[in-house]
């Protein structure tokens, strides 16, 4: 089926609310005739589970599902034959220009599923650049996922002449507002760096066609919800939405019920369990002197480890501890710029250290193969965090171990993460040279170490090779990591962005060595 703007309105579960206006007011949200959700269960969750549910499409080709022959010619170059199961259930409405509402795990190909209708609707209508309009926007919480999301579509984009640029905190504004001016089509962003370049007039929303917010849920546990409005007020009121999230908490569905416009509905089940995928551990302690030595015993291991600390200055400080204790280890956290987050994950990932120590932000900006133990040096705040750190193993269909460090009194506190997050863990009591700690230590199999890839800065703005992970190294303060800072702006709001929070990036999942090369997010 070509490519086309009047496709049948068929496919996908609905949720009421007014037609898609065609003109109105650009820069406001289309609330007029909106009517409000009921009270009880949200209506927006009974509708994604319930297209989770529907029995899948018809397995079809990208060609067969409407995409341009340029972009399939692409996507096979890139290794990409077949669609994902999301891709199959999103690809038809977004196509038609339909507002999405999606949910779908890790590592399932969500970031094709929004990227490709956003080539492929520019691409069918070509239209001359105008400096610092662009054509398309994707808002990501941070500045790893921006990067993934950018690597992953610029391969695709060249051949169809679409030029896409990144915008995010920590890497030169000059540089940004430089690759803006000479006129881009599709901006992948965090909300407060955009939002410091709206301020400053090198960004002009007027005449975006399609905007893509991905991980709302994310963005609204960072604070973003304020600028993400923000930036969709300065679109075109008939601007398509399509909007990704794993929850609708966090005043998600509002954002959903006053943005999206008859939205489709699209989910696939979860295919693999947390619980089946990684072993959960709890290894209670005695108090810190006790956890740091058995997290010094442990992160002498022969294979890659991640430790995950509450604040920025923990993590240096930990980074120090086990370095010292003879387990080289670095440290990533939001204090530090891109170019030194980049270089810690590039050599991580090359094996030289094995010992990453990260905070909670950056857990989602970590995209490394073959980890194979995750550390809750200090539990996280809450289950999701919980779960985003714990991803970071048992990727690509490998299995992994997640181990959680209890100090006296925190019994209660673990107990609750676990059942909040659906996992089920083994507790044991233990001390340095416990025969649990040393199966830990000694499990895993030697890391190889690699060459170091170069990178520049500029790669970071749009045009670069495809790359999976991002990093730093170095710095740290004493703030909690998640404590608002002011931008230089004035805005205040965010992680990631133009000085305001900064942190990691989403897990959207390795990809496999082997075909089919996607994105996994």
């Amino acid at each position: 089926m070509p490519y086309t703007s009047d496709r049948p309105r068929t496919s996908g579960s609905r949720f009421g609310g007014s037609p898609r206006r065609s003109g109105g007011r650009p820069g406001g949200p289309r609330r007029s005739g909106r009517p409000r959700p009921p009270a009880g269960p949200n209506p927006l969750e009974q509708a994604l589970t319930a297209a989770a549910e529907a029995p899948a499409p018809e397995d079809q080709s990208f060609a067969e599902l409407g995409i341009p022959a340029k972009l399939v010619t692409a996507l096979a170059g890139e290794g990409m034959e077949k669609p994902f199961a999301i891709q199959t259930r999103v690809l038809p409405d977004a196509l038609a220009k339909r507002d999405v509402l999606g949910r779908a795990q890790t590592g399932s190909g969500k970031t094709l599923a929004f990227g490709i209708p956003v080539l492929a609707r520019l691409a069918a209508e070509p239209k001359q650049r105008v400096a610092s309009t662009p054509r398309a926007i994707i808002l990501v919480p941070t500045r790893e996922l921006a990067r993934q999301v950018n690597e992953a579509l610029n391969p695709l984009s060249r051949p169809l002449g679409l030029r896409v640029t990144t915008v995010v905190g920590g890497l030169s504004i000059s540089r940004q507002m430089d690759a803006l001016r000479r006129g881009v089509d599709v901006v992948v962003a965090t909300p407060g760096r955009l939002i410091d370049l709206m301020d400053r007039r090198a960004a002009d929303l007027s005449q975006v066609e399609i905007s893509v917010l991905d991980e709302a849920d994310h963005m609204a546990d960072l604070g973003f919800l304020p600028a993400v409005r923000r930036i969709l007020d300065a679109t075109p009121a008939d601007t398509q939405r399509l909007l990704l999230s794993a929850t609708l908490d966090g005043g998600v569905d509002k954002l959903v019920t006053e943005y999206l416009t008859e939205p489709a509905f699209h989910a696939v089940k979860q295919t693999t369990d947390a619980a089946t995928a990684m072993d959960h551990k709890v290894f209670s302690l005695s108090g810190p002197a006790e956890k740091l030595l058995v997290a010094s015993e442990i992160a002498v291991r022969p294979a890659r480890t991640i430790f995950f600390v509450r604040t920025k200055h923990g993590a240096d400080r930990l980074a120090r501890q086990l370095s010292r204790a003879g387990a080289e280890a670095t440290a990533i956290h939001g204090n530090l710029n891109q170019n030194q987050r980049q270089r810690a994950l590039d050599a991580f990932a090359a094996g030289s250290p094995r010992v990453l120590v990260a905070t909670d932000v950056a857990a989602r900006g970590i995209h490394v193969d073959d980890v194979d133990l995750v550390v809750h040096y200090d539990l996280p705040g809450d289950h999701k965090d919980y779960l985003h750190r714990s991803g970071r193993t048992a990727r690509a269909g490998a299995r992994g171990t997640v181990v959680a460090f209890a100090e006296p009194g925190q019994g209660r506190e673990i107990n609750r993460l676990h059942r909040d997050a659906k996992v089920e863990a083994t507790n044991d009591t233990v001390h340095p040279g416990h025969v649990l700690v040393r199966e830990i230590a000694e499990s895993g199999e030697e890391v190889v170490v690699r060459a170091i890839p170069q990178r520049s800065e500029r790669s970071h703005s749009g045009g670069g090779q495809r790359r999976r992970s991002g990093g730093g190294a170095g710095g740290g303060a004493g703030r909690r990591e998640g404590q608002p800072a002011r931008s230089g702006s004035g805005f205040g709001g965010g992680f990631g962005n133009g000085g305001a929070r900064s942190g990691g990036g989403r897990p959207s999942g390795s990809r496999p060595s082997r075909a089919p090369r996607q994105p996994a997010s």
